[in-house]
């Protein structure tokens, strides 16, 4: 496998687009197609980026060798099918009021789905002020966990809204719900730090101008 076909293995796998690949390395998208096409060849500063960027080494990028990572290790960090099976499980789960199981812990809510060789479980306590935490499994090993920390600020919140925002969650946005939604008088808005592979983020509800409803949540692909 050589360098082009490589950084676009590795781009894919992360979620990147092309152009998002230029933008966290501060190059053209030119420049990454060139590189993606084998017309070009990235400079050390730019190697080391990438190196960085996608937790791989120097040595793994700039050698034409065969792929050392095989078939079952590179399935389990397809993120790119994780991501799927999150947004598959997040619309027959909780925010589409699907799949309530047994409470796992004492007083606590849980949501499981299963799809081929993927479980999702969702668990979490409290009401009005809540914490849970959501995970993925393949063939029965972790990929990815994510925690989360709630409360009700107002009485105007409606719970059927933050369910159906959720349910707008896409590709670009799949840790909670989307970036914006607007339903009548409601808005939810989400802001994330990092990408699907670690980070940080706040989804807020407002009614007309009132914020009635704040959770702050993080998490990552687990090794």
């Amino acid at each position: 496998m050589i360098f082009s076909e490589k950084l676009q293995l590795i781009r894919k796998n992360k979620g990147l687009t092309q152009e998002e690949l230029a933008e966290k390395l501060d190059v053209s998208r030119q420049a990454v197609a060139k590189w993606e096409s084998g017309q070009a060849y990235p400079d050390i500063s730019n190697l080391i980026q990438i190196s960085n960027l996608f937790n791989v080494t120097v040595d793994y990028l700039v050698r034409d060798q065969e792929c050392m990572v095989n078939y079952e290790t590179a399935v389990e960090n397809d993120i790119s099918k994780l991501i799927d099976f999150r947004l598959e499980a997040n619309v027959n789960t909780y925010a589409a009021y699907m799949n309530e199981t047994a409470a796992t812990r004492l007083d606590s809510h849980d949501f499981t789905y299963s799809s081929g060789p993927y479980t999702y479980h969702d668990t979490y306590v409290g009401g009005e002020k809540f914490a849970g935490e959501e995970a993925i499994w393949l063939d029965g090993k972790i990929q990815y966990a994510m925690n989360y920390l709630g409360r009700v600020l107002d009485q105007q919140f409606s719970g059927d809204f933050l369910k159906e925002a959720l349910r707008k969650a896409d590709k670009n946005m799949p840790y909670r719900g989307p970036e914006y939604f607007q339903s009548g008088e409601y808005t939810y808005k989400c802001s994330v730090t990092g990408d699907f592979s670690w980070f940080q983020g706040c989804e807020e509800i407002y009614c007309n101008n009132t914020r009635v409803y704040e959770c702050y949540f993080h998490g990552g692909i687990m090794k």
